[in-house]
């Protein structure tokens, strides 16, 4: 398959994004399709740990998690929902596992379908099992397993497929703790960008084999990481400005799954998406304020600004006050995809999706970047050498540098921590040299004697 490269954006006008609407929407499940003008909550859930202590017990976990978020929906009225199956590690090492709940998942599912109407669909997602992070083995036996995995959910009832994939986290987790820019370029924007390829190509196809959708991977493992140890207001373990440019470069990162053959929606935990939203028209899944029993975010409505389907990022199945954990999160999702799906029919949807985006747009740099106009000026940024993995993912970084420049002369309060970084990095950046080929050589000698760097992961 050749991939194909993103050299100008799918919206000509930045005001055409707007959360319901994708250029390209994606038709799957029972009747769903997303990104077709209107939202769907994407209910995210994990099994409780003495679940997984044999397969049996898992499969009757995941048909209750099911049956419970599919009558809750009936229960109170909407007319659609998405599920996502996170695997748990022992689904995707035993691959027949994951297979079984998937047929069991999507048995229940067409049952409530034929009963109710409801318009449902089932995203399964591997766990990336390619070795943990002090020795990744991206391309070994493990990597068959994964494959294996993907060829039974996508025969056995999942309509959508996605991952989030390690490709470069051994060199990231070394870059970030020594605020190493160049490494965390190279990290993300060259070894992540080459495994998201590496990985979609085998993914597309086999979505192709069984007429499933390939819909899109993330950049938990690296982007959300940085936005996890930065924090809140009051944290300084991590310069926020920093989170911000590793944000940026994992949107071309990310968009690789496309150019590799997915389709979308993309995965809900990528905060990259509107951004990738603006390249490739693809629609998009995201995660805010419904992600606070996952963990706290600083764009928990801004988030919401530009989403096809409303995610809450996932939540322990167990029992709350108001039913059980996926019955509750569900509901508050539908209700928050139901306002929005009202400011559509009532052609509101573009004051809802403003209101969303300034009531978080200046609590923090990282919220500042991606609300949907300055999104889409990192986009433009990507696109203007997108045949380039290296200068792309270089230039997203600089350009979300000078967004933030400009937003702290205005109404994005800086602190003299963030003003000192942000200062740091955007010289880190324009020192570096505009010759890809340079720019790996040197940073594969920087890190050649890291004992968990294999570069063979990578195709060198």
């Amino acid at each position: 398959m050749s991939l194909k490269r993103y050299n100008k954006m799918a919206y000509d006008d930045l005001e055409d994004m707007v959360f319901g609407h994708s250029i390209y929407p994606v038709k799957t499940g029972f009747d769903l399709e997303i990104g077709a003008g209107y939202t769907s909550a994407e209910v995210n859930y994990a099994p409780r740990p003495a679940a997984g202590e044999s397969k049996e017990k898992l499969i009757a976990e995941y048909q209750k998690i099911t049956t419970d978020v599919l009558q809750r929906m009936v229960q109170v009225g909407f007319p659609s929902v998405v599920l996502e199956t996170e695997h748990v590690q022992q689904m995707t090492v035993n691959p027949s596992w994951g297979a079984e709940i998937a047929h069991e998942q999507k048995t229940i599912m067409e049952e409530f379908y034929d009963e109710y109407g409801i318009k449902c669909a089932l995203r399964h997602t591997p766990a990336d099992i390619r070795g943990g992070k002090e020795s990744l083995d991206l391309r070994g036996d493990s990597y068959g397993m994964l494959l294996e995995s993907f060829e039974e959910v996508a025969s056995n009832g999942a309509d959508m497929l996605s991952i989030e994939s390690l490709g470069g986290k051994s060199v990231f987790d070394s870059s970030i703790l020594r605020n190493d820019i160049s490494g965390v370029l190279f990290s993300i924007g060259i070894l992540g960008t080459l495994d998201v390829e590496f990985i979609w190509e085998d993914i597309s196809k086999i979505a192709k084999k069984h007429d499933v959708v390939a819909a899109g991977d993330t950049d938990c493992s690296q982007a959300n990481t940085a936005m996890f140890i930065a924090g809140g207001l009051l944290d300084r373990k991590l310069a926020h400005t920093l989170a911000v440019v590793t944000r940026a470069v994992s949107a071309p990162r990310s968009l690789a799954a496309y150019e590799a053959g997915a389709v979308g929606p993309g995965k809900d935990c990528g905060y990259e998406n509107t951004i990738i939203k603006a390249i490739a028209g693809v629609p998009i899944s995201q995660e805010g304020k419904g992600s606070t029993c996952a963990h706290s975010d600083l764009m928990g409505n801004l988030a919401m600004q530009c989403c096809d389907l409303w995610s809450n990022e996932s939540v322990e199945y167990r029992g709350e006050f108001g039913g059980t954990s996926v019955q509750c999160w569900g509901e508050t999702l539908s209700y928050d995809c139901s306002m929005m799906n009202t400011a559509i029919e009532a052609g509101y949807a573009k004051v809802f999706r403003d209101v969303f985006m300034v009531s978080d747009r200046y609590r923090d740099s990282q919220a500042f970047i991606l609300a949907f106009d300055n999104a889409y000026r990192i986009g433009e940024s990507i696109v203007k050498d997108g045949n380039d993995i290296y200068l792309r993912a270089k230039n997203a970084a600089i350009e979300a540098c000078n967004i933030v420049d400009e937003g702290s002369r205005g109404q994005l309060e800086l602190s003299r921590f963030e003003k000192a970084s942000l200062a740091k990095a955007i010289k880190s950046l324009h020192s570096l040299t505009d010759e890809k080929d340079v720019f790996i050589e040197e940073n594969m000698d920087k890190f050649s004697t890291m004992e968990n760097f294999i570069p063979k992961n990578y195709g060198y």
